[in-house]
């Protein structure tokens, strides 16, 4: 089944197509009203869509419910993703979910996950079996009314995780998500909504990759996260999007007393990114991280970044933001760290680094600081270079070729990035960046 074109009817069927609750459809109808009504972002890439021909829910109809064994599951999909390694992947994980087009396919999680009551499925199940949980989260983080693709993710929504921590438990592995867009003119938008209850721990891994078409595609998924007090939670993120691909995203999380979120965040290939993960900073001694990686090559346009926001007293952020820009592509750092008045004895770092492979490509920072308090303090550094000359001599002088010792040179300015990654996730990080750079 394909339904295209955005209009009421189509909100509607989805809705029915999913048997979702009153409460879940009347959010869908008010996402689509304010969708009508905002406008595309003032600021960053111009975005041009037509918004009639994208396919906005498609499902194989041979998997019409999630399957906890790839035996089950038809034997071109699985094929298609054991090529691009996700089968493989599952060994290193705690757990795993995969979104095809529009749905969720497959879900399973080792059993001692289930014994420590951890809840991890598709948005829409939980809806139905743990409905008092997600109301008391969904929408909160981010709100409908923000931008014109958050609304638009929460008019036709379909697909995503929803993870459950509950307090005093940490997982030993990752969880993890892949998500696969295979059809021209096809729009995903998933849902994700993690809790981390007090005293807990999640490691969250999310995947995402298309095929090269002419026609472009649409990724507008909305994350939103929340940590509790003396919790941890880590999101790490790898696109490998095809070019034709616009990635607007909005994700989010909102962070109690001593808690921590990192977003790791790697954005490889799409046409257009907008995407600034954004920490709020609420509870007292809370901490944010956001460490970024942006690759754009030939008419690639990313535009990314983070915020903070801090609220709480004695919060601490951290933004490290590394750009590569080839072949002309255009790679944006955009961010804002915001240390409300309430926010006394804060602290942020913002550092920004950008490396400029050729004389046709481009690179903008354009930060926003403020700090509304005399007792905080902000830190921004930001540089610009290409690679230099003498390093590319000294290596090649032993008997490196230029190839590789430009290859070395880009992999050790990103070595931050790199490093917060799990061993089997740096090494295909670096089959990325070799196969785009």
């Amino acid at each position: 089944m394909e339904l295209v074109g955005i209009h009421k009817e189509v909100v509607e069927k989805i809705s029915e197509i999913k048997q979702e609750e009153a409460w879940v459809k009347s959010y869908r109808l008010q996402s689509y009203e304010a969708f009508q009504k905002l406008e595309n972002p003032d600021f960053g890439p111009s975005i041009n869509l037509d918004f009639d021909k994208i396919i906005y829910y498609k499902n194989n109809e041979k998997e019409d419910r999630i399957k906890d064994s790839w035996d089950d599951i038809d034997t071109e999909i699985v094929e298609e993703l054991g090529d691009l390694g996700v089968l493989e992947s599952e060994c290193h994980l705690d757990g795993m979910g995969v979104q095809y087009e529009s749905e969720v396919i497959y879900h399973n999680m080792i059993e001692e996950l289930t014994k420590k009551k951890v809840i991890f499925t598709s948005i829409e199940v939980a809806m139905k079996e743990y409905p008092e949980l997600v109301k008391k989260y969904f929408g909160t983080i981010v709100n409908f009314h923000e931008n014109k693709y958050a609304a638009l993710n929460g008019a036709v929504f379909s697909g995503g995780s929803f993870i459950y921590v509950p307090p005093h438990t940490v997982l030993d592995r990752p969880l993890q998500s892949y998500f696969r867009i295979n059809s021209r003119n096809m729009g995903q938008f998933e849902r994700t909504l993690i809790i981390v209850d007090h005293d807990s721990e999640l490691h969250y891994i999310e995947g995402c990759t298309a095929p090269n078409y002419s026609e472009s595609s649409l990724h507008a998924a909305v994350v939103e996260i929340y940590v509790g007090k003396n919790s941890k939670c880590r999101y790490s993120t790898i696109q490998n999007w095809a070019h034709n691909v616009n990635n607007l995203v909005t994700k989010r999380a909102l962070v109690e007393e001593n808690g921590t979120m990192e977003w790791i965040d790697g954005n490889i290939g799409s046409n257009i990114t907008m995407k600034y993960p954004c920490c709020i900073l609420k509870g007292d001694n809370a901490s944010g991280t956001c460490i970024t990686i942006s690759v754009a090559t030939s008419s690639q346009e990313q535009d990314t970044g983070a915020r903070m926001i801090h609220l709480g007293k004695n919060t601490h952020s951290t933004i490290i933001s590394k750009s590569i820009a080839k072949n002309g592509g255009n790679a944006t750092y955009r961010g804002k760290v915001d240390i409300k008045k309430s926010a006394e004895n804060s602290e942020a770092l913002v550092k920004c680094d950008t490396l400029i492979l050729d004389d046709i490509s481009r690179s903008d920072t354009i930060p926003i600081n403020i700090c509304s308090n005399t007792t905080s303090r902000i830190e921004h550094e930001a540089t610009v270079s290409k690679i230099s000359e003498e390093k590319l001599f000294y290596l090649m002088s032993r008997g490196i070729d230029k190839e590789r010792a430009t290859e070395l040179i880009i992999l050790g300015f990103i070595e931050k990035f790199r490093e917060e990654l799990p061993m089997e996730y740096a090494v295909e990080l670096n089959q990325l960046l070799k196969k785009n750079l």
